[in-house]
């Protein structure tokens, strides 16, 4: 029994549901995302620029050996074949190079070292991109529950609604067409709900994308929770922090710098090149005229220079690639610069907004849940109708679903906006977690 009992509980054990708030949700997806998975490797791949580049200054060193048989024979004319012996000749030979004038090879190091650093911007671009993707699809899972359960609650009360207005009918105090009213609203309501609970499945779907596996309840926000307006409350101040500290212009701006660079390394192909070489060896052969072996041991160190005079106009064409690419890359960076611009400024007025707006519908909900108890009392006392009640109670739920979503909709675009000027970090998740209430699962 015992066994069978596991045997039952073993799938279940195997890819638990848990209970979760943003931050765990957002450790979970550092650990099992694969786009932030991929990320890390690229700049993994990215940190090794700079290695490659320092190759091109440091001395290299080869080995390489021969060996090779050999078979004589001499025809002399209208005379005999003489053969000679065959024999092997071999060697071996190590050389030493050590560049000390390649001006493409000093370009090519600075280069290295702003590839590096556009890595790192690109991978704190993927850190603060997770975020967003975390916070977006944890809320729009607290949304949709939201939605369905005020799209329930309306639908039991509408189910209350539709059962008095059928026993009013019966005995004679409301009309049929209350009875009709509501059934529609009863019937509209059940359609809403599937939809409602489709909504939630697929926002569950998305969240377990990111994190590797199916999230059980999340926690809701805080009864009370205050959002904060952003600081400094200026949006100028940010929008000049976007432009500067943006880590897209900051991966523009290295792409710029970058591509400067290789006009001068694509310029250095008319310049000399200059390095000292040194070489040891061995070598063996055969006399076939004195029939005798020679070894020989050899060793060399000298200059080497190497002028380049005419490339076919190779050298040329690389050059004038590498300008346009420099004006390319410099277009780029103001464009960069202005997107960040705009999106500085268009989440500063989101969150603006936003804090405007949760305000206003905390002071309607308040309002409409005044109204529905007035529209009940009435309806007790013959002054309202039926409808009335249910218009009323539909007011309540249509707003405490949009203050849900007004809210979590000010916290994205704080979020966003610190991400417009390469803000976002964690610190910002834990803050909105602390908004967070553990006992308050969905």
């Amino acid at each position: 029994m015992k066994k069978l009992a596991w045997l039952i509980a073993a799938p279940l054990l195997s890819s638990p549901l848990y209970a979760a708030d943003l931050m765990q949700v957002y450790r979970d997806a550092q650990d099992n995302d694969p786009t932030f998975a991929a990320a890390r490797a690229t700049l993994d791949a990215g940190r090794e620029k700079q290695p490659q580049g320092r190759a091109g200054l440091l001395p290299s060193l080869t080995l390489s050996g021969n060996t090779t048989w050999n078979e004589n024979e001499i025809s002399t004319h209208n005379g005999p074949t003489i053969a000679r012996p065959n024999y092997n000749s071999n060697g071996y030979q190590l050389t030493l190079s050590q560049p000390l004038f390649r001006w493409q090879n000093w370009v090519g190091y600075d280069q290295s070292k702003i590839q590096v650093a556009q890595a790192e911007a690109n991978f704190a671009q993927a850190k603060q991109d997770l975020i967003l993707r975390v916070a977006q699809a944890y809320f729009d899972v607290l949304n949709a529950d939201e939605s369905l359960t005020a799209v329930r609650a309306n639908k039991q009360a509408i189910s209350q609604q539709l059962e008095l207005a059928k026993k009013s009918f019966e005995v004679g105090t409301a009309t049929i067409t209350d009875t009709h009213e509501a059934q529609a609203r009863f019937d509209l309501a059940s359609a809403q709900e599937i939809a409602a609970e489709s909504d939630l499945e697929v926002k569950k779907r998305t969240l377990q994308a990111i994190v590797g596996k199916e999230a059980g309840a999340l926690a809701m926000l805080r009864k009370g929770a205050e959002l904060s307006p952003p600081s400094p409350n200026n949006m100028n101040d940010w929008v000049g922090a976007a432009e500067k500290d943006s880590l897209s212009v900051q991966v523009q701006q290295a792409n710029a710098d970058i591509a400067a660079r290789e006009v001068d390394k694509q310029r250095a192909g008319h310049y000399p090149t200059v390095d000292a070489v040194a070489n040891y060896g061995y070598a063996k052969s055969y006399n076939s005229l004195s029939g005798t072996s020679i070894d020989t041991d050899y060793r060399n160190a000298g200059l080497q220079v190497s002028i380049p005079l005419f490339a076919g106009g190779l050298t040329v064409s690389k050059q004038r690639e590498a300008t346009a690419n420099r004006y390319a890359a410099e277009s780029g960076l103001e464009a960069a610069k202005r997107s960040a611009a705009l999106a500085a400024r268009q989440y500063y007025l989101g969150v603006a907004n936003g804090l405007a707006q949760v305000k206003a519908l905390k002071a309607a909900l308040v309002s409409s849940q005044s109204a529905l108890e007035s529209n009940k009392l009435g309806y007790e006392v013959g002054v309202r109708i039926n409808i009335d009640v249910l218009n009323a109670e539909n007011q309540v739920y249509v707003t405490r679903r949009d203050l849900a979503k007004a809210t979590f909709d000010t916290l994205m675009a704080q979020l966003r906006l610190k991400a417009a000027v390469g803000a976002l970090s964690e610190d910002d998740v834990a803050q909105i977690n602390a908004l967070l209430d553990p006992t308050n699962l969905r």
